[in-house]
């Protein structure tokens, strides 16, 4: 089950990719989520937050998205273990943020380039001198889309077992708030959190 809930939620995350795109005329897209699960009811327990395995558990961004995925996992009956108790279940948390450029609608450079590899200046031409290179000048009329994936997996300790895994994903324009790393992780952590333990293998989007 643990391997079938992994290639499932694999699946579902390269499909959320088109989501990407849905924030190039606006500041912040809604988030998309996926969940799975061993089915109800669903035990929960004094749980702990950890990095994926790999991740750098001491940088500022990845303390930031754990408060956020712990915060949202105390509210939906999750609990802190007493000083010195081992944990019941640990929460693993990944995540990635993508900067993409996205054209804005007066288009993306100045049509004057200057070419390497013949014709002559202008529109499109460029100046003799062999190759095949062409270099746009003018300033650059891009605004910057931030793609953000938060992905958790809820794991007894006992015999490492998933009893429930999910992923997160917007889209939000650079110079937006919700583009920062600590409103992502809210927003994400919210989203994911949102009705737990939702729907196994269904996507909704959270607005």
């Amino acid at each position: 089950m643990k391997r079938t809930m992994g290639l499932a939620l694999a699946t579902m995350v390269v499909g959320a990719g088109a989501l990407a795109g849905c924030t190039t005329t606006g500041k912040s897209g809604p988030v998309e989520v996926t969940r799975f699960h061993l089915g109800a009811p669903l035990e929960t327990g004094t749980l702990t937050v950890e990095a994926m395995p790999g991740r750098d558990q001491d940088s500022l961004e990845y303390k930031t998205y754990a408060a956020a995925v712990e915060t949202e996992a105390l509210t939906h009956g999750f609990t802190v273990p007493a000083t010195g108790a081992a944990p019941q279940y640990a929460a693993v948390v990944s995540f990635t943020r993508t900067n993409r450029p996205a054209p804005t609608p007066g288009g993306s450079r100045s049509g004057v380039s200057v070419g390497l590899g013949g014709g002559g200046g202008g529109y499109g031409g460029g100046v003799g001198l062999g190759g095949a290179i062409s270099f746009p000048i003018g300033k650059p009329r891009y605004r910057t889309i931030v793609l953000t994936d938060l992905a958790v997996q809820i794991r007894r300790r006992s015999d490492g077992t998933v009893i429930w895994e999910g992923h997160a994903q917007t889209t939000a324009d650079g110079a937006a708030p919700d583009a920062q790393t600590g409103p992502a992780a809210t927003k994400l952590a919210r989203a994911l959190f949102l009705g737990f333990p939702g729907e196994s293998g269904r996507t909704i989007t959270v607005k």
